[in-house]
């Protein structure tokens, strides 16, 4: 007898842009914390489309770790960015299917592909331009391998935006400390902090 494949149950979230249809975000109401649009995600997708950061985006490379829905690189790739949405393999169908169902929207690039921080970024290179990162600070064991991807990723021309929800609960107010002492071969200048207090 065959085994059973789970059926996954999808819910949609949309998330408004400045100018055009909103983008369409299929989560899952079950599994990981991949599997959701975080606010944190919110709040820098909608930074990136300020008009301050608008003109920044046109033929850019943008490299999204940790992308869950793939919210963040979506609205790059709506302002004309070149980008790659990353995620643990277990999240590929999820990114791919947020990327078909908003790919009448890019005006850009997108594609999805397998990153696991800490080990090989060669199929990555050279340095995109920026590195997007919504909500990744939250785990201790996986903060050194963020680091060494973050390291390995970064040329000398390369900016890295940053956006969390400072949690006050539990291990977080730690976590996101030891953060900030371990990245210190970064130069703050160009990792822009976008904190969240909800």
């Amino acid at each position: 007898m065959a085994a059973s494949v789970p059926v996954v149950e999808y819910f949609v979230r949309e998330i408004p842009r400045r100018q055009g249809p909103p983008l369409s975000l299929k989560q899952c109401s079950t599994g990981d914390v991949g599997c959701v649009v975080w606010d944190a995600a919110i709040v820098l997708s909608k930074y990136l489309e300020t008009d301050r950061m608008r003109p920044t985006w046109p033929g850019r490379t943008v490299l999204e770790l940790g992308s869950g829905t793939a919210v963040v690189g979506l609205m790059a790739a709506t302002l004309g960015a070149f980008v790659t949405v990353t995620d643990l393999d277990e999240l590929q169908d999820l990114l791919q299917l947020n990327i078909m169902e908003n790919q009448h929207l890019v005006t850009g690039t997108i594609k999805a592909k397998v990153l696991k921080w800490g080990e090989d970024v060669s199929e990555f290179l050279p340095p995109p331009d920026y590195v997007l990162m919504a909500d990744c600070i939250y785990y201790e064991k996986s903060l050194q391998p963020l680091i060494k991807t973050l390291n390995e990723l970064s040329g000398d021309n390369t900016h890295i935006f940053c956006c969390y929800e400072q949690r006050t609960m539990g291990n977080n107010p730690v976590v996101e400390k030891k953060f900030f002492e371990v990245s210190i071969g970064f130069s703050w200048r160009s990792l822009i902090l976008i904190s969240t207090l909800l």
